[in-house]
């Protein structure tokens, strides 16, 4: 068995493999394991995560430029374009997460799988599941971006479009981005399968590539420059997909090279194997229906807000897109959880698990209170970056307030949730994302909108569902039940 590159070894892989104890206590417990520092615990931790928070900020700063560069199309001359082409790309959002549904599921099957299997030191198993996850992703996407693709305008209308210059900018923005759906997907599982090990250098590496990418031809295709036609909103959308397809060639050159620990070993084929498509879907499926039912509350949830009108909407997807720039924390983070949670539970060693999560939690709760205070003080600031209407900024500036109150909530949940998915319990945060994104924000905003409070009642309803969420997380975390989770793996069969 080839050895594992060294930058990927952690506390971990220095410990004997543990025995599950039929009588253990399955409650959490602050308790280090015996001979295990908490300085080493946070520096695998970090080793993991800062990478994919780097990676992570980064791509969704280059989203906030992309909307900063489509809100100010028109200029001064015309300030109306630039109301328009917000909205436009905040339709197109919740359809195509919705597509991408199959795939990212399946991808929690794969992450926590290898995770398992590098816990084990078991790099056979390890790529198999790597090759049918692309195979599976392969198959998957090819079929959701062709109905993606001929049923772009219907999914616009049904997001609650009214004007139709915003309905064929949004559909010429999602026909395009469906188009270029395969290559950011198998990226995806990629990225999945490289974190699942621990290497999450590598996914900055190439994701930052592409994200420069990106940036250089929103300049050149939104306005114009240098020669290139002025193609606006279409314009944006070409650049995210070639810096997609360029994120896709350096991580499928990386990955047939090998890290160290996984390979695509092309030669082997990619016939479906029965037993690890089982295996991954015994994780995806519960985290697929968590994703379902979360896009069709999130839908529903944009629908209602989109009926206040293109301003009011175009104000919300601003504070939605700084919002999702607070969200890189805890996922990066969740990276970490998910996968030294993972690994853990690979070797046996329950103890481990739960000390890698508690302190996750620890650090992104810290940064989460720093960034409490950047959007307090700052947060009609950042608002006026988008769009320079008056009320946008206003009324975007009270919203930040929101945000940045949920901070240390939303990372919380977001991390712990990771460390569950580690473990392969999606099943208990699928029925957490049916009670809190399914029914109570879509509910509590239909309801707080109809008594008048506009677009802010829609935003105590998001945070009504960001509170209920981090409690009902917290709660399978500390009953110890996802400890008992154990998934088959193909070799023990």
């Amino acid at each position: 068995m080839t050895s594992v590159n060294k930058s990927l070894q952690t506390t971990l892989d220095r410990l004997p493999f543990g025995e599950y104890d039929p009588n253990e206590d399955l409650k959490v417990s602050n308790k280090l394991p015996e001979g295990v520092k908490a300085r080493e615990l946070y520096q695998d931790i970090i080793h993991i995560a800062w990478p994919s928070f780097v990676e992570l900020l980064l791509t969704q700063l280059v989203s906030m430029v992309d909307m900063m560069m489509v809100g100010s199309m028109g200029g001064k001359s015309n300030p109306e374009l630039g109301v328009q082409a917000l909205s436009a790309v905040g339709l197109t959002t919740q359809p195509k997460f919705l597509l991408m549904t199959a795939f990212v599921a399946m991808n929690t099957g794969v992450t926590a799988l290898i995770a398992r299997y590098k816990g084990r030191g078991d790099r056979e198993n390890a790529n198999l599941i790597l090759r049918q996850g692309m195979m599976f992703t392969f198959i998957a996407t090819a079929i959701l971006s062709l109905l993606g693709v001929i049923f772009s305008r219907p999914m616009v209308i049904m997001m609650g479009s009214k004007e139709e210059a915003v309905t064929i900018l949004a559909t010429q923005y999602l026909q395009i981005q469906l188009a270029g759906f395969i290559t950011m997907a198998l990226t995806s599982t990629i990225t999945a399968s490289l974190r699942a090990v621990g290497d999450s250098q590598t996914c900055m590496v190439y994701n930052l590539i592409a994200n420069v990418v990106n940036v250089i031809f929103n300049w050149l295709l939104i306005y114009g420059n240098l020669g290139f036609p002025a193609l606006g909103v279409a314009g944006a959308s070409i650049a995210t997909v070639i810096g997609q397809l360029v994120a896709f060639l350096i991580a499928l050159t990386v990955i047939i090279r090998g890290n160290g620990f996984l390979k695509l070993e092309l030669k082997k084929g990619f016939l479906p194997h029965r037993k690890a498509l089982k295996d991954m879907a015994g994780i995806g499926l519960p985290a697929m229906a968590e994703q379902l039912l979360m896009r069709a509350g999130m839908m529903i949830f944009a629908t209602t807000v989109a009926s206040l009108g293109t301003t009011a909407f175009a104000t919300h997807q601003i504070c939605m897109n700084i919002q999702a720039l607070s969200f890189m924390t805890g996922q990066a983070f969740a990276v970490s959880a998910t996968s030294l949670v993972g690994q853990s539970l690979g070797r046996r060693r329950r103890d481990m698990a739960q000390a890698y999560c508690s302190k996750t939690r620890n650090v992104g709760f810290v940064v989460a209170l720093a960034l409490t205070f950047t959007f307090a003080f700052f947060g009609k600031y950042i608002v006026a970056l988008y769009n320079k209407d008056p009320s946008i900024i206003e009324i975007g500036g009270r919203i930040m307030l929101f945000i940045a109150f949920l901070q240390p909530f939303q990372s919380s949940q977001f991390i712990v949730a990771g460390g569950l998915r580690g473990a392969g319990d999606t099943r208990s945060t699928a029925m957490i994302t049916t009670i809190t994104v399914l029914l109570v924000r879509p509910i509590v905003a239909l309801i707080l909108i109809a008594c008048g409070l506009g677009l802010y009642g829609a935003w105590i309803a998001l945070a009504c569902d960001q509170l209920l969420r981090t409690c009902l997380v917290y709660a399978r975390y500390h009953s110890g039940k996802w400890k008992l989770i154990k998934k088959q793996t193909l070799s023990e069969n």
